[in-house]
């Protein structure tokens, strides 16, 4: 499968980080999809068909655990859904809490250059 076919969802309420991943992986040939805040993200995920999920933990409306709990609940339209946590909240119990909800993975914005967020996007992308 090549990128072209991977759909990525970023949900995500800093416009220039938003918008900064969404270039960054469309120029790699990534199909992207975005949303500014909790509530817009949900009903994307649960409409919608993606590879992969980068979700911020602190947004409006409602907030990334929240909407890991919904999605708990009321699974996404994707089964076995691949949901990568993008943060610079690093407390352990939300980190646990995240991985008990289903998470795929934990990205600490502030420690990440652009290069190590694409290959971990990428590494999780490529899992079965």
């Amino acid at each position: 499968m090549d990128n072209h076919s991977k759909k990525i969802l970023i949900v995500e309420d800093d416009q220039f980080l938003r918008e900064f991943y969404q270039e960054l992986l469309q120029d790699e040939g990534y199909f992207v999809d975005v949303a500014s805040e909790g509530e817009a993200g949900l009903s994307k995920i649960q409409q919608n068909e993606y590879n992969l999920v980068l979700l911020d933990i602190m947004l409006p409306k409602i907030d990334g655990l929240q909407i890991l709990r919904q999605l708990k609940s009321h699974p996404p339209k994707t089964p076995n859904l691949n949901i990568v946590v993008l943060t610079n909240l690093g407390q352990d119990s939300i980190i646990k809490e995240c991985f008990s909800l289903g998470v795929g993975g934990f990205l600490i914005k502030s420690a990440l250059n652009p290069g190590q967020v694409l290959s971990e996007i990428q590494s999780y992308l490529n899992k079965p």
